[in-house]
């Protein structure tokens, strides 16, 4: 009898618990993606994704070659036709078991629901670092704040620490694997590695050389003191197992200290995990509503002329500025730049969170709908743990204190290369730059009043 291991955002040969779990239990072991271009479209999921996605399935093809499994890759149309496309793999390949990871999202378990009422043999494993059924409240609830569940976290990995598993030895003669078609405009995505050798040698080289500074110098954008590695998680060519090992192995107890570097990065991880049950715990996220019912009657004026300057990094306020333009220039942006840029959207423009959502979804190589989603609600007051909706960040401030002498400022924006570390930050109109779109001040009391008014 043959299984099947059914790919979705693990796409990986190493720490992969269904493919060690199908080659350890039959002699045939088959691999499968299902690609939705038409979920894709729907989407709006960047074109410097789709070629990373297409990168990282012809990496793995090559992986699974490498152990003689074959990698179909079937275009299932739309993410709804699962259902019908894998009862069709399966009867035509003689498949006894599919065996696949357990997704979260709401739309994920109804699929996966579904294949099980159509009688796919569909077997579920495990594989999150911390299940959002395992990690609970004292009375048995789910964690709506981040800090209380990340002690919780803390304490359970270090009672009981994972383990990776090793790739699964060849079932097969070494084969070669079709390349992976292109499916719909892509932008190359060639400066972020997809191999998986070369993202562990990235992961290595951060746990080794820039985790122990991480907390003194992650929030300085012009630094490469990042990992980096959202967008190697965010497909699943690495696992936050390999990670937390890593980092264990080169930082040791330093990890379970949240104030240390190593604990910091840790925390990042945590973050992540924490929005992943944040989605399965109150699917009114994974619907578009906001965490904090209250704010949905919020009025956002949503100027669409406003979301333009913002969406095209003109709006005189030069981090905000900076920061778009490396999202539009790279399909990436480091993390406090999307803290800048969103509460600015926000607070300051009074724009919808949602429209931020999207866009970054729709232009980012790392994106990740539970990180996106919670990261957005958090920076519009309107999520789990969200600032307080009247601590607004000060754009002006903000470039003065992570970017002082505007060298990630000019890197971005060489229409103010000549101005001085002083004048930089509040540039009066220059050539092609613009002057603000807005007065900070006068927003910022425009914005406490939005949230007062819905609060009383």
């Amino acid at each position: 009898m043959t299984a099947v291991v059914w790919f979705r955002n693990d796409l990986r040969s190493l720490d992969h618990r269904a493919l060690s779990a199908a080659c350890a239990k039959h002699q045939n072991v088959r691999g499968l993606y299902l690609l939705s271009p038409k979920q894709l479209d729907e989407h709006i999921i960047a074109p410097i994704r789709r070629h990373y996605l297409r990168r990282a399935l012809d990496e793995l093809g090559r992986q699974l070659g490498d152990l003689g499994i074959v990698l179909d890759i079937i275009d299932g149309g739309h993410f709804a036709d699962a259902t019908k496309h894998l009862g069709n793999y399966c009867r035509d390949h003689q498949i006894d078991t599919v065996y696949a990871h357990r997704e979260w999202l709401l739309d994920e378990i109804h699929r996966d629901a579904a294949c099980i009422e159509a009688g796919v043999p569909l077997t579920l494993i495990d594989d999150s670092l911390l299940s959002p059924l395992e990690i609970a409240t004292g009375d048995g609830g789910p964690y709506k704040v981040f800090t209380p569940f990340s002690r919780r976290c803390r304490t359970q990995l270090m009672a009981n620490f994972p383990v990776c598993s090793r790739r699964p030895k060849a079932v097969a003669d070494k084969i070669d694997n079709a390349p992976c078609p292109p499916f719909g405009q892509e932008r190359d995505a060639s400066a972020w590695p997809a191999n998986q050798d070369d993202v562990l040698e990235q992961l290595r080289g951060f746990c080794a050389e820039r985790a122990h500074d991480y907390r003194e110098y992650r929030d300085i954008p012009d630094l490469d003191n990042t990992s980096r590695l959202s967008t190697a998680l965010s497909l699943g060519l690495l696992s936050p197992r390999q990670c937390l090992a890593r980092l264990q192995q080169e930082c040791g107890d330093a990890i379970w200290d949240a104030s240390s570097g190593a604990g910091t990065w840790l925390n990042e991880l945590l973050w992540r995990e924490f929005y992943r049950h944040v989605a399965y715990h109150f699917p009114r996220v994974v619907r578009g509503r906001a965490f904090q019912a209250y704010t949905e009657q919020i009025p956002w004026p949503n100027d669409a002329a406003l979301f333009d300057a913002w969406r095209e990094g003109r709006t005189g306020y030069p981090i905000v500025d900076a920061g778009m333009r490396q999202l539009r220039d790279t399909g990436w942006m480091h993390n406090r730049l999307r803290m800048i840029t969103a509460s600015f959207l926000c607070k300051d423009l009074h724009i919808d969170w949602r429209w931020g959502e999207r866009h970054f979804m729709e232009s980012l190589i790392d994106a990740d709908f539970c990180s996106n989603n919670g990261g957005w609600q958090w920076a519009a007051s309107t999520g789990t743990d969200a600032a307080p909706y009247f601590r607004i960040f000060n754009p002006t401030t903000q470039g003065k204190r992570f970017d002082p002498n505007g060298d990630f400022i000019k890197h971005y924006l060489p229409e103010l290369q000549d101005l001085t570390p002083k004048a930089i930050h509040q540039p009066k109109e220059q050539g092609n730059y613009p002057a603000p779109v807005v007065d900070h001040q006068k927003v910022r009391q425009i914005t406490l009043a939005l949230f007062k008014n819905v609060r009383d």
